[in-house]
Parts: structure tokens; sequence; C-alpha cells
């Protein structure tokens, strides 16, 4: 017997060494404790615990390489049919034993005193390599119960965090926590998994026993990650941080006081952002929270004040330059937060975030020679050549450099720049009447990025309807919708250039089919609006669509300017063709005012026509003169009346 197991004691150490070779097994610590090595070299005396608080907090989210492999072979045949013999009776006893650990009540923990048995933990590696997770969680979690098991109950709970919902790891860590209650660790993967789970009652109870073990516990790697998304967990979490004593640690001070500023109880909030930054004085961070704390309660010149003071003691942050510049433009004081750009650029010389936010406020400024000497330095930098190339374009276009600006547009290949290059370029070229070459660039452009495609085709059949070719614009758009059949934009495009009257049936089927397709979409909503009021004046369904439009609050994602005001233009159009002439006034006349189109300006005009009103008249038709050209046969009122 004894030479038997001394041969298996052999053979297993020469498999897992050609293993380790391989694969560099991660539960090697594990491996060697079950072969009769000193068990206790891998669980830390517990009395040494409060020296590894901080070491320990670190939960192990991240993967664990895979242990075994399919492919591995025993050479020796006699060895290979005894360590086979014996993993198959032993194969059978995991599967007898095995035991669900999350069926368990947090407080009956597996009473075993044994070790964890190397079997079943070669068993559970196996299962995992081969995708059987559930397997392998469970055998993990089973021999995490035995005795001296801290590195299989860590490697169980980095597989249950990988493929299990975070309510059954916690269940496991605290399961095991209950019957190890002297390992520190564990009280803080409970905190954190806790807090993941929103069960803030656990969570203020675990953090409230690891302050009263270590009141500076560094608790900054259970806090990653857990800030609550709604109103109502934000505040089940306050309610169980608020009984905690936390002036010693500045963690938790600082999560009370992120929390009371978003409940926006500055004046708390900055009692402990205090307490937090008297640990950490010097912590950006902290700084940059207690910065936004005083712009709730103190005046401007307070808040510059204090980051400035903060960033001199903290000359090389970066932060604190970029907080301190962003409040500046916050207020409006450009030249000062350019000047702190240049002086930022100064001292991070080689920072290309900082040399771009210098050359678009220079540009905002215009101060155009500080923007183009900023913006080539950019350019010698490849990751931002392309957003180079695109500010210098438009230095150039605010310069009225045209042609440079065209050849610095069209150098931009960057794909989130590249299409409204192009499309300034198209601009360009209109202004130059050279209608081939702007539809040359929208060709390149769908060759070059055919993701583009689409844009391109609405863009030509645009142009080819300033030509006053509204027929070959449609034939256009019919050709590509053949192209890109599921192509929303090309559909909405070629709906709007279809008559509401003689090609209404083509195109309430365009829109209905659009509606289908995004039934929230006010653009939709409101072209069919228009549609129905054309073809019946008293259209009650397209006055609710109209209406509904105009209803959306600025303070609406859904909100458009542009589209409320011309929801406002079909629903004073209906009106005129209704003769309700003091109701056009109504709808537009403030509009016109803040914001004057030619649209609403005609419709007014109708209107005061219509009413008689031969002052409003004459100062409305002057204005709109001045402002548009109106009656001198230019092409631009054709292309925004109709």
């Amino acid at each position: 017997m004894h030479n038997a197991q001394s041969s298996l004691r052999a053979l297993l150490h020469a498999v897992i060494e050609r293993l380790c070779q391989r694969y560099k097994l991660a539960l090697s610590l594990a491996i060697c404790l079950c072969l009769g090595l000193p068990a206790h070299a891998n669980h830390s005396n517990h009395s040494n615990h409060s020296n590894n608080v901080s070491a320990s907090s670190n939960i192990k989210l991240s993967e664990i390489s895979s242990v075994i492999a399919n492919d591995t072979a025993v050479t020796d045949s006699a060895s290979s049919k005894m360590f086979n013999n014996k993993t198959l009776d032993t194969q059978t006893q995991v599967n007898e034993s095995v035991t669900d650990v999350n069926r368990l009540p947090p407080s009956e923990a597996p009473a075993d005193f044994s070790e964890p048995s190397l079997y079943a933990l070669l068993d559970a590696e196996f299962s995992a390599d081969r995708d059987d997770t559930e397997r392998a969680v469970t055998i993990y979690k089973q021999q995490s119960f035995k005795q001296d098991a801290t590195a299989v109950f860590e490697r169980a709970l980095s597989l249950s965090l990988r493929y299990e919902n975070v309510e059954d790891s916690l269940q496991f860590a605290k399961t095991w926590q209950d019957q190890n209650p002297d390992h520190v660790p564990a009280w803080l993967y409970v905190a954190h998994l806790a807090l993941r789970a929103h069960d803030y009652e656990l969570a203020g109870e675990t953090l409230n026993r690891i302050l009263n073990y270590d009141p500076r516990a560094d608790l900054s790697e259970i806090l990653i990650g857990i800030y609550p998304n709604s109103d109502e967990d934000r505040r089940e979490l306050l309610a169980a941080l608020q009984p905690i004593a936390s002036e010693q640690n500045a963690s938790l001070s600082v999560l009370k006081a992120g929390l009371l500023y978003q409940f926006n109880e500055p004046e708390i909030a900055l009692v402990h952002i205090n307490r937090a930054l008297e640990h950490q004085p010097e912590y950006v961070p902290f700084i940059t929270l207690k910065a936004d704390i005083l712009r709730k309660i103190e005046p401007a010149e307070v808040v510059v004040k204090y980051v400035s003071q903060a960033r001199l003691r903290n000359p090389d942050s970066k932060n604190l330059y970029l907080y301190e510049i962003r409040y500046l433009l916050d207020l409006q004081q450009s030249e000062q937060a350019w000047q702190r750009l240049l002086d930022a650029h100064e001292r991070f010389a080689d920072d290309a975030e900082i040399t771009l936010l210098a050359a678009l406020v220079s540009l905002d400024i215009e101060k155009y020679d500080s923007a183009d000497q900023l913006l080539n330095m950019l350019a010698k930098n490849t990751a931002y050549l392309d957003q180079a190339y695109y500010y210098l374009g438009i230095s150039a276009e605010r310069q009225q450099r045209f042609e440079q600006a065209k050849y610095y547009l069209n150098a931009v290949m960057q794909e989130d720049l590249v299409l409204e290059a192009r499309r300034k370029v198209v601009a360009f070229d209109l202004l130059n009447d050279d209608v081939d070459a702007a539809i040359a660039t929208l060709e390149k452009l769908r060759k070059d990025f055919t993701v583009f495609a689409p844009d391109s085709f609405v863009l030509q059949a645009d142009i080819l309807w300033q030509q006053n070719e509204p027929e070959e614009a449609l034939r256009l758009l019919t050709r590509a919708a053949r192209k890109y059949p599921d192509n929303e934009m090309l559909l909405f495009a070629r709906a709007q250039l279809l008559d509401d009257k003689d090609d209404y049936i083509v195109k309430r089927t365009l829109l209905n089919h659009l509606q289908t397709l995004d039934p929230t979409n006010p653009s939709y909503q409101l072209s069919y609006a228009q549609l129905l009021l054309v073809n019946e004046r008293g259209s009650e369904q397209g006055l609710a669509l109209a209406t509904a439009i105009i209803q959306i609050r600025y303070d609406d994602p859904r909100y458009d300017n542009e589209l409320h005001l011309q929801a406002l233009n079909v629903l004073a159009g209906n009106a005129l063709a209704n003769e309700k002439y003091q109701q056009v006034i109504d709808y537009l006349q403030t509009p016109y005012e803040v914001l004057p189109t030619l649209r609403s300006g005609t419709l007014l005009l109708r209107a005061y026509q219509g009413l008689g009103d031969d002052e409003k008249v004459e100062i409305l038709l002057a204005d709109l003169q001045q402002r548009f050209s109106f009656g001198q046969h230019n092409i631009n009122d054709r292309i925004q009346l109709y």
C-alpha cells in the first residue's frame, strides 16, 4: 500500500508539473495543500488579519485561467491505469457528495472539517474547462467549506461572480463568512456584494463591523462600481450609512458626501467631504467633489479661488487644470479659460487633449493664429491627425479661406468626422455654383465610406431639388431605397419629396411604414400630420399629432427647436387655410420675433393681409425683404417656402 501511494504521489507530482508548465495552474497552492504540504501556509493566522485588511480587500473579480487541459496524456500505461481507476472511484464519491450550497439558509453552513479533496478540485477544473460551469461552481462551493480552504473559497467566489447572479454570490459569501467569522477579507467580500445586490441593511452591518475592527480600513475597492442608479436605492444606501461612524474613514465619508450632494444637501455634504480631505488633503477626486459642493452654496469667486489654490498645490495635476478651465468656460469667462489653457499647454506640452482643448477655445474666441499653431502641432500626433485637419478646416472657413478649408476637410478620414467634413465641402462647392463638384464629392464619399452611402444619396437628392430637378431627385432616392430597403433616412427623404396631394396614397403608405418602424419619432408624426391636414383641413388626427409636438417641453429629451417651429408652421398653415387669421398670429408672432424664418414670416404676412392690417403688412414685408430678399426671385424663397 505504501508503494502504491508513493507511486500515485509521484505520478500526481509529474502530472501537475507538466500542467503547470503548459497552463500555469491557478490552483497549485490548493493542490499542494491536498498533497500533504503544510495546510496552514495557504491561510494566514487569524491574529494577523488586522495587518492584511487593506491588502485582502481587493475583490477577486478578474478571471482565473483554466487549470486543466482536455488533451493531457499520461505516458506510463501502468501508472495511468492506476491513476484512472483511483480517479473514477473518487469521481463517484464527488458526484454523491456535491451539494448546492445556494439552497442552504445562510446560517446553515455545511459541517465538514476535512481538507479539500484534490480529486474534487481537479474535477471542478475539468468541468470549468469544458464549460460545465454549473458543476464547477457547485463542486468548488462544496469544497470551500472544508478546513483551511481559503484559496478554494476565493476560486469558488470568482467563478460564482462570473457565472451566477450577484444575489447567489452574496448568499454563498455570507454562508462561508458565517462559518469563518474571524476571516476579515470575507467581511469585505460580503460588504461589496451586499452593496451590489442592493441589500443595504446587510451592507451597513458589515461595513460597521469592518470599521469597528479597523476605523481606517481602505474601503475604496469595496465601493467601486456600487453607486446606485435610482433615487430610491441611493436613499436606502444613505439611510444604511448614516448610523455608521465615518469620521476616521475617508472612503465612507466621501461616499456620504456624494449621496448628500445628489440629494441637494450641500451643507451636510460639505462636512463629510471635509472629513475625507483631513485624511487625504491632496487627493484630486476629493478636491473636485468639494468644488462641486461649493458651487451649490458659494459664489463663483470662492469656488474659482478654492480650485486655483488646489491647483497651485498640485501643479502636476492635469485634472485640476481641466476642472478649473471647464468651470471658467461654464461661467462664460472664455478669455480667462484660454489663458489657463495656454498655461496648461506649456506645462503639459505633449498632452494632445490639452492641446486640442486649447485650440478649440482659441477658435471660440476668434484667436485664429493661436488655434492654427496649436492644431498644426496636434497634426504631428497621428491619433489626432483627423481632428486637427477638421478644425483647421473650420478655422479656415471662419477666416473665409474656402479653398484652404476644402483642402483640410477633404483630408479628414476619421469616420465620426468625415460626413460633417464632406457636408461642408459640398456647401463650399454650391457656394461657387459648382454643382458637378458637389455631386462628385458625394459620389466619392459613398465609394470610400459605404456606411455613409444613404446620407450621400439624401444630400445629392437635396442638391437636385435645389436645382429644380425634383423628378430626378425622386428617381435617385427610389434607386437608393432599392439598394438599402430598410434605411429609414432614405424612406423619409423620399416621402418628403412626394407631393401631399398628387402622391397622397404612396406618401401615406411610406409614412405609415416609417411610423411602424419608429412609432415615437416626432419627425414622422409631423410629416404625417401635414399630409392629413393638407388633404383634410379639419383632420382631428393631424391636428392632434402637430399639437402634441408643440407641447413637448424644452427639457424633454425629445424636444427639438427646429421641429417645434415646423409644427407651429403646420398648425398656422392649416389655420390660414381655414381663414383663422388671428390663430395664425397667435401661433407665430412670438416665435418669429425670437427666431425669424421665411416660412413663419410669410404665413404671418398672409394673416395680416387677411385681417386687413396694412400697417403690420408694411412693417413685416420690409423686414422680410431685409432678412431674406423676399420677393426678389431668390431661389432660397422657393426652397424655404415649399
